[in-house]
């Protein structure tokens, strides 16, 4: 009996360490960790009902899980890369996202290849970024390329993909035109392939631009007040009555502040009306929502604070009411 409970106890303690010990790119994977105890830059969740867990992702490329969105198991390397490939052969992943779609799992992501420079514009080398998408056969991964070798201009800085499908079923990549090229960042569209493994030409539109908002705004170099350049993080959304909005983010001088716009046909064609003010506290962004698995709608977005010149940012949850045609952002979830 005792030879038998040995050999149990070692088979568990292998099985443990097998588990606990696989490398998550930037170290072990840890079990267990609170949400404020994770650094994690863009976190979208995806809560699977498939295997009731709640999958989080974001900048980094890194995937953590969870089965309460209290305690959370990684993190875990879930995108696979080619080095032949535009992405290069370690690329920066940003603003990665899960999305479930006709019995697949996908992960849009923005990749950087910093070896590649498309353009300088004021004195700025803007290296080879693009929005891309990977697929899986499970939320876990591996998550791979497909179909079209890009889904957007290679001579264009584009970011912080979002997925939808709008009111005609066909589904779109919603994508940021980065700021630091057209000076004046911008949201838009383009319609995805059926099994999203590339883009339809011909069918990018855009959506808005970073200066019609009425809450976000800088100096210039003379100390006027100008509006912000920055878009970042879309994320489509409807409400309960059937309004269509989009959360997006960008500055209110040196605060990082999140934003929502309307969209008054309905449709991703918009016209998009932007809300007078910001609906996070300052230096909360670049959200998300999602629906646990009881019923309860929650914004997941990063707080933003420099800590000694460093930036932390750590997974945040809002309590959210969706119940009328606007949203409104509640209390914090401890």
């Amino acid at each position: 009996m005792l030879k038998n409970a040995l050999f149990l106890l070692l088979t568990f303690f292998v099985w443990n360490e097998a588990c606990i010990a696989q490398w998550g790119g930037r170290g072990r994977i840890r079990i267990g960790v609170p949400t404020d105890s994770i650094r994690l830059s863009d976190p979208f969740v995806l809560a699977d009902e498939a295997t009731q867990t709640y999958y989080m992702t974001g900048t980094g490329g890194q995937l953590w899980k969870s089965r309460d969105l209290k305690r959370w198991d990684g993190p875990l390397t879930v995108a696979e890369t080619t080095a032949d490939s535009w992405m290069g052969a370690r690329p920066m992943i940003w603003a990665a996202e899960l999305h479930k779609y006709n019995g697949k799992y996908y992960y849009f992501a923005t990749f950087t290849n910093r070896s590649v420079k498309i353009d300088t514009v004021r004195g700025n080398v803007i290296e080879r970024r693009a929005c891309h998408v990977l697929v899986a056969d499970r939320a876990e991964g591996p998550y791979r390329a497909m179909g079209d070798p890009t889904y957007l201009p290679a001579e264009e800085p584009t970011l912080d993909a979002n997925f939808w499908v709008d009111t005609d079923g066909q589904p779109y990549m919603i994508f940021c035109h980065e700021w630091l090229q057209n000076w004046n960042g911008t949201v838009e569209k383009i319609r995805l392939k059926p099994d999203l493994s590339g883009t339809i030409e011909g069918t990018r539109r855009l959506l808005f631009r970073a200066f019609d908002s009425p809450w976000s705004r800088e100096r210039d170099d003379e100390g006027n007040i100008i509006p912000n350049k920055v878009t970042d993080g879309p994320f489509v959304f409807r409400t309960k009555t059937g309004k269509l909005g989009m959360l997006w983010t960008s500055w209110v001088y040196k605060d990082y502040t999140q934003g929502v716009a309307y969209s008054a046909s309905g449709t991703l064609d918009g016209p998009w009306v932007q809300e007078a003010e910001p609906i996070t506290p300052p230096n909360y962004g670049h959200g998300m929502m999602f629906r646990t698995f009881d019923g309860h709608l929650l914004l997941c977005c990063h707080s933003h604070y420099n800590a000694n010149g460093a930036y932390i940012r750590i997974p945040v949850f809002f309590e959210v009411d969706d119940s009328g045609d606007k949203i409104k952002v509640g209390k914090i979830i401890k």
